[in-house]
């Protein structure tokens, strides 16, 4: 049984207990260095062989994993955040089904979650936004036709950008299709790690904030009015809304 385990935005101490116990009793670990805290993996024995896959192709890692599984041994592969945003395991797993490998998934807690906490922020307030989209903008990895961030931004939801801090200037015009200028913006680098950074602005300024601030990688952007002070109360905490555990009261 392989474990593929989401190790937390940065902050070892966010890391689920379940995920936490796999890899302090496991005998090969696979972790992806160029993101993962090393911290997470303090609790590692000894005996355990250690891998940084930042250094190794698809290849080297199933080959990593195979070779464990074929010996008996307790391999877990450890991906930063949650491996389902942009994580890249699926591929893995595809491969694994095909060499008939048994392998679970430990999900783990996202950056872009992170970084609502350390905003200390909610990305959907009644009466503003009540969708969240994740995206990037387009690099290496192309997107599909439908996705661009100027088409994505006029729908005016919560907007989170993953990998996309080389190419701010870009960002930003695109996302002046659909926002207006003035929208709040928030660029977080590395949230819950000891030297994160926290950048605010509006589309009109924030690349030059972001700029200033030497912020050129390992950071999420986060747009939208949800950063602002202005939205409605919940309902279903308002004493004149009725619902299935409480019964409203009149004004």
């Amino acid at each position: 049984m392989i474990s593929f385990i989401g190790a937390g935005p940065g902050d070892p101490d966010l890391i689920t207990v379940k995920g936490k116990k796999l890899i302090d009793n496991a005998d090969v670990i696979v972790y992806a260095g160029s993101l993962v805290n090393p911290e997470v993996l303090s609790g590692a024995k000894d005996s355990a062989k250690i891998y940084n896959s930042a250094s190794m192709t698809l290849e080297e890692v199933i080959d990593v994993m195979r070779d464990g599984e074929e010996r008996g041994l307790k391999v877990v592969r450890v991906h930063t955040g949650d491996p389902a945003i942009y994580g890249a395991h699926r591929e893995q797993m595809d491969i694994l089904d095909k060499l008939g490998i048994k392998y679970e998934v430990i999900p783990g807690v996202s950056s872009f979650l992170a970084t609502a906490a350390v905003l200390k922020k909610e990305y959907t307030l009644p009466g503003v936004s009540q969708t969240v989209i994740i995206t990037r903008m387009e690099g290496r990895t192309p997107m599909p036709s439908k996705e661009s961030l100027a088409s994505l931004s006029k729908h005016h939801s919560t907007m989170i950008i993953f990998l996309s801090m080389g190419m701010m200037d870009e960002v930003v015009e695109a996302l002046k299709e659909g926002y207006e200028a003035t929208t709040p913006v928030a660029v977080v680098y590395k949230a819950t790690w000891e030297d994160q950074k926290i950048v605010t602005g509006t589309l009109n300024d924030i690349a030059a904030k972001v700029k200033e601030a030497g912020i050129k990688k390992t950071a999420l952007t986060v747009v939208g009015d949800f950063l602002g002070d202005e939205y409605e109360l919940s309902k279903l905490y308002d004493k004149t809304f009725t619902h299935e555990f409480r019964q409203g009261v009149s004004e």
